[in-house]
């Protein structure tokens, strides 16, 4: 089942992105080299509780951070520690998440530690941010779930290919609904597969967790003895972007973007829906 929100609902779901996108604010300008992973958990704990919410991350599953901190070949999921410190050259990605009044917010998004970062690298995390950004403006009344898939996976394989040879679209992982509980129906795969059939209709009230995941190699990937990190099988380097995002009358609104989204959908020709809580 579904869970379609009123907008009342909506609004608070606005409050648990604003946090989200306090915590992503926080541990960007945190991500330099010599920080540690857990460094970047402890400024996100932080963050959490001066906005009076709760973390989603932190004892989901067993999980024990309030964030995931995956570097370079780690895909998703990984777990915030002293031992592993960001060195210049290292690529992060952060995902957060943050409860309000029991309603969710959950993005990622990828962060470059120091300087010195191959052209390829950096491409691959504007390739992946833009993917989503592409499903987001998808996401639009009478549409169905596939055609958020089909423009991730098309805006990704239109782009000139990698030294490597082409973008690895990660297969076990995607994107989700989201509203009382971080993870809900539906799945949301970042590309296109008939064994899926078209997915459901898109109505004003479905809440979506749109998140790319793509490397510079294999697009398979395996979990490490921990049970949580995910890094690819090849070895190679990924990237991770996601917003949740709500469908209302008026448009797409992106709940964990500062400005809801308005000036990059400007750019793709979509109005964004107005701020709830403006």
């Amino acid at each position: 089942m579904v869970e379609i929100k009123t907008p009342e609902q909506i609004a608070k779901m606005r409050e648990a992105g604003l946090v989200v996108a306090a915590i992503h604010e926080a541990t960007r300008a945190a991500a330099v080299p010599g920080a540690t992973t857990k460094d970047l958990d402890e400024v996100a704990a932080k963050v959490i509780a001066d906005h009076g919410a709760k973390p989603n991350f932190l004892g989901y599953g067993g999980f024990p951070g309030n964030i995931c901190t995956s570097v370079n070949d780690v895909v998703v999921h990984g777990i915030p520690d002293r031992a592993t410190v960001l060195k210049d050259g290292d690529v992060i990605a952060i995902d957060a998440g943050a409860i309000v009044d029991g309603w969710h917010g959950d993005a990622a998004f990828t962060c470059f530690v120091g300087s010195g970062h191959a052209d390829e690298l950096i491409e691959l995390s504007r390739v992946t941010e833009e993917s989503m950004w592409a499903g987001i403006a998808a996401f639009r009344k009478g549409n169905r779930l596939e055609d958020i898939s089909r423009a991730v996976e098309s805006y990704i394989r239109r782009q000139p290919r990698p030294p490597a040879g082409r973008y690895g679209i990660v297969e076990d992982y995607g994107g989700h609904g989201i509203g009382t509980e971080m993870h809900m129906d539906p799945h949301l795969l970042n590309y296109v597969t008939k064994k899926r059939g078209r997915g459901i209709k898109l109505v004003p009230g479905v809440c979506l967790a749109i998140e790319p995941m793509v490397t510079l190699g294999s697009p398979h990937t395996h979990v490490l003895e921990d049970e949580w990190t995910v890094k690819s099988d090849d070895g190679s380097w990924s990237s991770h972007w996601e917003h949740t995002i709500a469908l209302t009358e008026k448009g797409p609104l992106v709940l964990t973007a500062p400005d809801c989204g308005r000036a990059k959908l400007a750019e793709l020709g979509v109005t964004a829906a107005p701020d709830p809580l403006a």
